[in-house]
C-alpha cells in the first residue's frame, strides 16, 4: 500500500481517538511536529479538558525557556475537536489510544473503516494486543499498523512499530519515518506478548515481587538496592506504585494469557491481594506504599558497621570485585592480595565474602561461614550493597560493613534466598531479552535501545550480559533453576549460542 505511506508527510492531517493520557500526549507531539490535529473522545467534556491540558503543559514549557509564546499558540491553533467519528473524514494518518481490549478497538476500527478511504493509515497504540487480532475483519488490514507510545508522550523518545500479519511493509516503514520526523526513536518490535519493553521488563517486576514474598527484604530495601547498585531509575515497587498496581497487574495478566500461561508471566499473589483490597499505588493512597498525608515514608536501614575495621584480603583474581577492592584502597582501607581466596572473593578477617553465583549462601559454604555480596552495575561508584549470610551467621555482617566504610559504601542485610537481588533480576532480564530475540528475530540492538529508552533502564539486557559475562548468566540461571525447580529459568537458546561464539 505506497499509496498510504505516501500519504504520511509533513501535511498529512492526523485524528487521535480517545483523549486520556496517551491520545492527549499523541495529540501535543503531532501538533507540535507542524500537523494539523483532530481529536476526538466519545465522552463528553473528555477532548476540551485534554486541549487544556495541552495548553497547561505549554504554559509551563513557556515558563521555563524551552518554548516560545508564539510557538504554543501556534500549536494549539492546530488543534481542533470534533464531535463524531465522521469529523475524522479527511485525515491522512488516524491513532487510536482507546480502552485496552481487543473488542473495544476491532469496533472502533470498524468504524474508522466506513468514513475514511483505504489510503488512510490507522494506528494503533495498543501496549500488548496483537495487531493482527486489531485488524481481522477490516476490507485493508494492510494500513493498520501498531505504534506503542510511552508515558509521557511529549518526553519519552521510544516508540514501537509493530506489524501484524498483514500489515503492509511500507505502511511500517513510513511510520517509522514520520516517527523520527517527531523527534522519536522507533524500533521495529515483534507482534508478541508485550512487544519489546512490556516483555523484556517482566522480570523486573515479577523477580522483585518473589524476592518480596520470600522475605528476602522489606520492599524499601530491595527498591534501593535495585536503583542505587542496579542503577535503575525507579524501584519495582515504587514503580509499580506509581503505575498503578491494577495496570501493571492486568498487562502481566494479558501477557501470562498469551504466551499460553507460561509460569515465567505468571501475576504474582501478592500483587492481586492489593488490588482486591484496593491498594493501587500512588492513585488510591495506597500500594507496596503508604501515601497518605501522615504516614511516615519508610527508608531502608543499613547494617551499623563494627566498631573495629577489620583485616581484609582479596583474592587475586578479583574479577568484577576489583573496582570495589581499588574503592576500598583508595578510601585508607589496607586489602591484601591473597592467592589462596577463590576468585572473585574477599575475606573479612577469617571470613570469606564470595559474589553471589545464584546459590544460597548455606548451601554453597556448605556448613562453613560465608557471606554473599549481592551484583552492583558499577562497584566504583555505588554507594549500597546487600549481603546476606549463610544460616546462623548474620552476626558477621557488622564487620563487613565496617571493611567497606572506608569506600564510603553501606550494606543492607538480606536473607539468604538464592540470586540475591540485582543479580537476579539482571540475568533474568538477559535471559528474557535473548529469549526474545531466540524466536522473533528482533535485532539485540533493538531490545537494548527500547529498554533504555523506553524502560529507562541503566544499559540494554544484552550489554548487560555481554558486561557480566554469558557463562556467568547461565550459571546464576542454572542454580536458580536446580533451587526452585521452576522452568522459569529455562535458558535461552540465544544464551547458549553466545557461549559458544565465545569459546571458539
Amino acid at each position: 500500500m505506497p499509496e498510504a505511506a505516501a500519504l504520511l508527510g509533513a501535511h498529512t492531517v492526523v485524528g487521535i481517538v480517545g483523549a486520556g493520557s496517551m491520545g492527549v500526549g499523541i495529540a501535543q507531539v503531532a501538533a507540535q511536529a507542524g500537523h494539523a490535529v483532530r481529536l476526538f473522545d466519545a465522552q463528553p467534556g473528555v477532548a476540551q479538558a485534554a486541549l487544556q491540558r495541552i495548553g497547561n503543559d505549554l504554559a509551563t514549557a513557556v515558563q521555563r525557556g524551552r518554548l516560545q509564546p508564539a510557538q504554543r499558540s501556534a500549536v494549539l491553533e492546530r488543534l481542533s475537536l470534533v464531535d463524531s467519528i465522521a469529523g475524522l473524514e479527511g485525515c491522512g494518518l488516524v491513532v487510536e489510544a482507546v480502552a485496552e481490549r481487543l473488542e473495544v478497538k476491532q469496533a472502533l476500527f470498524r468504524q474508522l473503516e466506513q468514513w475514511l478511504p483505504a489510503a488512510t493509515v490507522l494506528a494503533t497504540n495498543t501496549s500488548s494486543i496483537s495487531i493482527t487480532a486489531v485488524a481481522h475483519g477490516l476490507v485493508h488490514p494492510g494500513r493498520v499498523v501498531g505504534w506503542h507510545f510511552f508515558n509521557p508522550a511529549p518526553r519519552m523518545r521510544l516508540v514501537e512499530v509493530v506489524r501484524g500479519l498483514d500489515t503492509d511493509h511500507a505502511v511500517a516503514d513510513a511510520v517509522s519515518q514520520l516517527s523520527r520526523a517527531w523527534g522519536k526513536t522507533p524500533v521495529d518490535a515483534p507482534n508478541t506478548p508485550g512487544f519489546i519493553v512490556n516483555r523484556v521488563a517482566r522480570p523486573f517486576y515479577a523477580e522483585s515481587l518473589r524476592l518480596l514474598s520470600e522475605q528476602l527484604a522489606p520492599a524499601p530495601v530491595i527498591d534501593q538496592l535495585l536503583r542505587e547498585a542496579g542503577g535503575f531509575p525507579m524501584g519495582p515497587f515504587q514503580l509499580i506504585d506509581l503505575i498503578g498496581v491494577d495496570v501493571n497487574l492486568a498487562v502481566s495478566e494479558s501477557i501470562f494469557a498469551a504466551t499460553q500461561f507460561d509460569s515465567r508471566y505468571a501475576p504474582h499473589p501478592l500483587q492481586q491481594e492489593l488490588v482486591h483490597a484496593g491498594r493501587l499505588g500512588r492513585k488510591s493512597g495506597r500500594g507496596f506504599y503508604d501515601y497518605q498525608l501522615d504516614a511516615a515514608t519508610p527508608t531502608a536501614v543499613a547494617v551499623e558497621p563494627a566498631p573495629l575495621r577489620p583485616t581484609l584480603r582479596s583474592s587475586s583474581q578479583p574479577g568484577l570485585l576489583a573496582p570495589l577492592v581499588e574503592r576500598l584502597r583508595a578510601g585508607g582501607q589496607v586489602v591484601v592480595s591473597d592467592g589462596s581466596l577463590p576468585p572473585e572473593s574477599l575475606a573479612v578477617d577469617e571470613v570469606t565474602v564470595a559474589l553471589t553465583d545464584g546459590r544460597t549462601a548455606t548451601c554453597r559454604g556448605q556448613g562453613e561461614p560465608l557471606l554473599l555480596l549481592d551484583l552492583a552495575r558499577d562497584f566504583a561508584t555505588t554507594r549500597v550493597l546487600g549481603a546476606a549470610a549463610s544460616t546462623g551467621h548474620h552476626e558477621l555482617l557488622p564487620g563487613l560493613a565496617a571493611a567497606l566504610q572506608p569506600a564510603g559504601v553501606e550494606l543492607l542485610a538480606l536473607d539468604d534466598v538464592a540470586g540475591l537481588a540485582v543479580m537476579r533480576v539482571a540475568c533474568c532480564l538477559v535471559n528474557e531479552a535473548a529469549e526474545l530475540c531466540t524466536w522473533t528475530g528482533t535485532l539485540p540492538a533493538d531490545v537494548d535501545i527500547a529498554m533504555v529508552l523506553g524502560a529507562g533502564h541503566p544499559q540494554g539486557p544484552l550489554a548487560w550480559g555481554e558486561q557480566l559475562g554469558v557463562q556467568r548468566v547461565i550459571s546464576v540461571l542454572e542454580h536458580l533453576q536446580q533451587h526452585y525447580g521452576d522452568s522459569r529459568y529455562r535458558r535461552s537458546p540465544r544464551l547458549w549460542r553466545m557461549q559458544a561464539a565465545h569459546r571458539s
